[in-house]
């Protein structure tokens, strides 16, 4: 009987690690989706796409406590905070001239890009990912 727990146990475990995964998965492509979108021109889609991944790792981050993948829905919703906030402060270099705004948001685009490939890969290596990184 008791081993039949453990069994039922490591089953719910493995299920709910793989949901986590499913769901952390899709985030991070929508993530990704939205940075390449603002790396080209004409392809600002994003916006749709960040609020879609935003709500679905704000409410399944709770399933993930506990969990290596606690560290990546932290990882991806501090990342759209910090880019948001980065965008609407370097906002006003737009309205001063073309040249740095277009400059600061490629480089934050550039920042957004590097911390979502970096989540995706140590998640596919079933790694949490720090928040130093």
């Amino acid at each position: 009987m008791t081993q039949d727990f453990g069994i039922a146990h490591d089953q719910a475990s493995l299920q709910k690690l793989q949901s986590l995964n499913t769901v952390g998965t899709i985030s991070y492509v929508l993530h990704l989706l939205v940075a390449v979108g603002a790396m080209i021109p004409g392809g600002q889609m994003g916006p749709m796409f960040l609020l879609v991944a935003l709500v679905l790792d704000w409410v399944n981050r709770d399933k993930a406590d506990g969990t290596w993948h606690a560290s990546h829905f932290r990882w991806r919703i501090r990342t759209v905070l910090i880019a948001a906030a980065l965008y609407l402060v370097t906002a006003p270099l737009w309205a001063l001239l073309l040249l740095p705004g277009w400059i600061a948001w490629t480089l934050i685009s550039i920042w957004f890009l590097y911390r979502i490939g970096t989540g995706f890969m140590a998640m596919n290596k079933g790694q949490e990912i720090g928040m130093d990184a």
